[in-house]
């Protein structure tokens, strides 16, 4: 079993990568012409970022029934 440290360590990487693809994406919307396939594959990888995110929130914050 994943030790929790290790796994808040991922949740964070996951996160800046998540933050940095918004900025990459800002700045091709930009700069005209903008490539629009270039720009939706970035838009799926941080769309599995964020599902890869909420996996791990979930593993680290299990649901508790009150």
């Amino acid at each position: 079993m994943e030790d929790e440290d290790t796994l808040k360590k991922q949740l964070e990487n996951l996160q800046l990568e998540h933050r940095d693809l918004d900025d990459v994406i800002d700045l091709l919307i930009e700069t005209r012409p903008f490539d629009q396939l270039q720009i939706q594959r970035l838009k799926k990888r941080k769309l599995s970022l964020k599902d890869q995110i909420i996996r791990l929130e979930s593993r680290i914050l299990p649901d508790i029934i009150a």
